[in-house]
């Protein structure tokens, strides 16, 4: 069974594409969210550090350098989408990540905020 943790990382790295205005407040995240083959173009590209960085949540029990060590992605390897962390903070709700779930609610009341404001 997975045991995910909050990706400090991905905390980092989401606030301040937040703060740089590098956000998408209004898609469908079924169309946004990455493809395979586009998640595998960024970590040719990219690395894996840089790929974890893209998501919410690191699962402990999964090899490093591996896709499933990632979880709770919520931007398209580009921007933050607001859909995105709506769709991680649903998941991480119906599966008992609480953690998971109130990191991604954070992100989205800042989202909110900043877009507001």
């Amino acid at each position: 069974m997975s045991k995910y943790n909050v990706n400090q990382a991905a905390a980092e790295k989401i606030h301040s594409m937040i703060d740089a205005n590098q956000y998408v407040l209004d898609s469908d995240w079924s169309e946004a969210q990455p493809t395979t083959e586009q998640e595998n173009e960024y970590l040719e590209k990219h690395g894996w550090d840089a790929f974890g960085q893209w998501h919410l949540a690191i699962d402990t029990t999964a090899s490093e350098q591996t896709k499933d060590r990632y979880g709770f992605i919520c931007g398209d390897l580009q921007r933050v989408h607001r859909s995105g962390l709506i769709a991680a903070k649903q998941r991480a709700a119906q599966n008992d990540h609480a953690a998971i779930e109130k990191f991604a609610d954070e992100l989205l009341q800042k989202l909110d905020q900043t877009s507001d404001g």
